[in-house]
């Protein structure tokens, strides 16, 4: 959070030493790069010390004792000149080379981190995505990774070189007067009292301004989203009067937030300036009595203005690297979470069927499929995909102690349709995620086409199945690519005949360029119901065995659904699918319709059956009861 000066507000890491190893472990291929950036360091600050320094010699062995001389000898003079200029070339230098190679170590190191974390995070089961925000995990690829580069192109090297500027410039300071010195530190604590105090008011202010910031702006954000709601109740003088009411606050934290952070540098600079003088004071004293030379004096002086500087930087990055160490720590929990398991061995492959219709594995692309189903003796048998599923007294929940699912049993078999209905939280979704094996089962077994999908491979599972779901996600690019998702190698005449049997052509067509139409936003520039056919559209050019269905035609108007509904009785003949519908008229021709109530299957049978006998089907159907 931006706090006093432009500076971050710091969060405190948990375990510091722990977070700054694993940092060490990524900076660990630039090694010698590192060790070039100490060195560097090492020599611009002692150039700048040095520097400084050089002005001891100069005034009393040249400028003193030349005052008044008609013909002075400046040969030594301009060389000590030119050996200062030397020194702080040097410098400057060494300066240029140890933030250049900082500035590589720095997005080099990102570039691995950023790769670890979005490749970890595609590893993450989909139960860490349905407990963490997406702001959430956007935070650490953007404010948390920030805050690194920060820390490790500018925060560290800072620190360092602030760090040896102050000892140097100290240690300068002990060998020109120990008792000019003494005055300095005992200045410099006032000093850092009044930082700390006034520093420490400012940060605390600084804070509840971006309470208050995150607070207004999520008021704002959440009016323009409902700005039609607020229309119809005539609700704006409400909504202006809530938002007066926020902005006065964040007005009132600012203001204390800005004033201290106003008044801190004007009263650490004028007591600096106090410093300079009550050391040249007393330096001028000191002087007059024999007790100190003129260049001497002329040198700590400059000292005295140096040494401020670095011990407000150190203050100032020391702030800046927690805050960097506490994203990091966030960044470091996604990447310590456990990636999703995966135990299965079943492969799924191309197959094809000689004359006595047994099953052999190919390399060549076929309309057949096999699950690879290696043994213990090391031979290997071939089960031809057909998309026969059955739930064996399944119980499951997504919370110990809180079941969804208690002891499911169901089969679908090859080609057919299986409807789900029933309320919200009944379990009709649960059901498709544990095909997916989105989760894995506890207690009881899932079958396909006889095998336990625990044994089958996720990746080769999720292949032979599609789905199509209520919230439509479209991804940036242009509608062929995003219909292509579902077979990334599919032909164009492929992706055109999976948009014809979803009835997506027509629309597509009088896109302004077509396939080639560019989305951005998640389609913002295409209806609801033209999203839910590109989607449908991209479970079809997939051409799996088994098709989920999960309110696939919930954001579609009736006339839309009536155009798609014989693409979709294309799409789904020959395959088993799984449908789950509110709408029941989108589930009459199922052959199957399971009615679900608290997890537990009550009907089954289809339409004509559950009709006659006049249970909670036929309830919902004739709308003696309504979903919810």
């Amino acid at each position: 959070m931006p706090g006093p000066h432009g500076n971050r507000v710091s969060a405190k890491p948990k375990n510091t030493v722990k977070t700054l190893k694993r940092i060490l472990k990524y900076m660990h291929a630039y090694r010698l790069q590192l060790i070039v950036v100490v060195l560097s360091i090492l020599v611009s600050t002692g150039a700048s010390v040095a520097g400084t320094y050089l002005l001891k010699p100069i005034i009393n062995l040249y400028i003193v004792p030349y005052i008044g001389n008609e013909n002075p000898d400046m040969t030594g003079f301009i060389s000590m000149i030119g050996i200062m200029a030397a020194i702080y070339a040097i410098g400057v230098l060494t300066t240029y080379i140890y933030n250049r190679l900082m500035i590589n170590i720095s997005t080099s190191t990102l570039y691995k981190l950023r790769t670890d974390l979005f490749t970890h995070m595609e590893a993450l089961p989909i139960k860490y995505f349905d407990t963490h925000t997406h702001g959430e995990l956007m935070s650490r690829y953007t404010n948390d990774i920030d805050t690194l580069r920060e820390m490790i192109s500018h925060g560290i090297p800072n620190l360092f070189s602030s760090a040896l500027t102050v000892v140097g410039i100290f240690i300068m300071m002990l060998i020109l007067s120990p008792a000019l010195t003494a005055l300095v530190v005992f200045i410099m604590m006032l000093m850092l009292l009044v930082m700390k105090k006034i520093g420490g008011l400012s940060a605390t202010y600084f804070r509840n301004q971006q309470k208050e910031i995150g607070r207004l702006n999520g008021y704002i954000e959440e009016i323009i989203e409902g700005q039609k709601v607020v229309k119809v109740f005539n609700r704006e003088e409400n909504v202006k009067g809530n938002f007066a009411e926020m902005n006065e606050e964040l007005c009132n934290a600012a203001t204390n937030a800005h004033t201290f952070a106003g008044i801190l540098m004007p009263i650490i600079g004028n007591l600096s300036y106090m410093l300079y003088a009550l050391t040249a004071a007393v330096g001028g004293v000191m002087t007059i009595y024999g007790h100190l030379d003129i260049g001497s004096i002329a040198s700590f002086l400059q000292y005295t203005r140096s040494f401020t500087q670095p011990l407000n930087q150190v203050s100032q990055q020391m702030n800046s690297i927690l805050t960097a160490l506490a994203g990091m720590e966030r960044i470091f929990e996604v990447l310590d979470e456990k990636p999703e398991e995966d135990n299965g061995y079943v492969e799924l492959v191309f197959a094809e069927e000689n004359e006595k219709g047994e099953l052999a594995e190919t390399e060549k692309s076929t309309d057949k499929w096999a699950w690879k189903y290696p043994k213990k003796d090391g031979s290997v048998s071939y089960t031809k995909l057909e998309g026969d599923v059955r739930f064996e007294d399944v119980t499951f929940g997504y919370e110990e102690g809180k079941t969804v699912l208690n002891k499911v049993s169901l089969y679908a078999k090859p080609g057919q349709k299986i409807a789900f209905v029933g309320s919200t939280g009944a379990g009709k979704t649960t059901i498709t995620n544990l095909i997916n094996r989105f989760y894995d089962v506890p207690d009881g077994k899932i079958r396909y086409d006889g095998i336990n999908i625990n044994k089958i491979k996720k990746a080769d599972l999720r292949r032979s199945l599609s789905m199509v779901l209520q919230d439509t996600h479209l991804f940036t690019g242009t509608v062929m690519e995003n219909i292509r998702y579902g077979k990334l190698d599919a032909t164009d005449e492929e992706v055109v005949k999976a948009a014809k049997l979803a009835n997506a052509h027509s629309f597509i067509q009088h896109l302004p360029e077509g396939y080639n139409t560019m989305l951005t936003s998640d389609g913002a520039n295409l209806s609801q119901g033209q999203r839910q056919l590109l989607a449908i559209a991209r479970a079809a050019v997939a051409n799996p065995p088994v098709l989920i269905l999960d309110e696939a035609t919930s954001s579609i108007d009736t006339r839309t659904e009536a155009l798609i509904e014989k693409g979709m009785n294309t799409l789904m003949e020959g395959r088993t699918v799984f449908v789950i519908a509110h709408r029941l008229s989108t589930v009459r021709n199922s052959d199957a319709i399971m009615v679900l109530e608290n997890g537990t299957i009550i009907e089954r049978g289809d339409h004509e059956d559950l009709i006659a006998a006049q249970g909670k089907y036929y309830q919902l159907y004739t709308g003696m009861f309504e979903l919810s």
